[in-house]
């Protein structure tokens, strides 16, 4: 059946940001003398920096500077966005959307000038209906709450929207959140938890744009429409 709203993760879905967030990462550990492996980042895909602090710190130590291991992170990876790039099949996706008159809002762990710098960067502001970022919720991914807190902002039922995600705790928390969750993998492959709680594994956003044309001619449930506005939630 097809879904009456999309609601899209932002960092490895959208953009192949992860990987960038990596590699600024383990240089900032580089010159910080910190022992930070790309399995102690993968620990940190897809939840927000209230839980990646905790891990951080187990994994750096109590006398590390925590604050100043983030801002130097942060800062390699602003120098590091010009080389920002969609992933595949994202402005399909969207067009396919448009045409099927499907509201879409992206849920993201990450910050809400960021999502705005990505989307300035790539040229797609006011191609997402709402955007749910850190801030607007209480409890981030894995809890399912971004995804609840996207779902009421576009004003459909949880049950009734297609949730896009490359994390594992991302599809934990659009799965707890009732929704109907496709994993498209980036960093981190579907694992047979993560694949039972999916409705499909995804290869790239190719694939889900090709789901939805053949739901074309399927009414579905009773569909808002794509609202006429653009929210940013505050």
């Amino acid at each position: 059946m097809r879904p009456a709203a999309v609601i899209f993760d932002m960092d490895g879905l959208i953009f192949d940001s992860e990987a960038l967030y990596r590699d600024a990462i383990l240089l900032a550990a580089r010159e910080l003398g910190h022992a930070f492996t790309v399995d102690d980042f993968m620990r940190l895909v897809g939840r927000p920096w209230a839980m990646n602090q905790i891990t951080m710190r187990e994994r750096v130590g109590p006398s590390a500077d925590l604050e100043l291991f983030r801002s130097t992170w942060i800062g390699h990876y602003e120098i590091m966005r010009d080389k920002l790039v969609l992933k595949a099949g994202v402005t399909e996706l969207l067009n396919q959307l448009d045409i099927l008159q499907l509201p879409r809002a992206i849920c993201t762990s990450s910050g809400h000038a960021d999502v705005q710098r990505n989307l300035r960067l790539h040229k797609l502001t006011g191609r997402f209906d709402a955007i749910v970022a850190a801030g607007d919720y209480q409890f981030g991914k894995p809890a399912a709450d971004p995804f609840l807190r996207a779902a009421e902002v576009l004003g459909v039922a949880a049950a009734d929207c297609l949730a896009l995600e490359d994390s594992h705790n991302g599809v934990r928390a659009a799965a707890a959140a009732g929704m109907r969750t496709v994993m498209v993998p980036d960093l981190l492959p579907p694992t047979d938890e993560i694949a039972r709680l999916c409705e499909w594994i995804a290869p790239d956003l190719h694939d889900v744009c090709a789901r939805l044309a053949e739901w074309r001619t399927d009414p579905g449930p009773s569909l808002p429409g794509r609202p006429p506005w653009h929210i940013d939630v505050r």
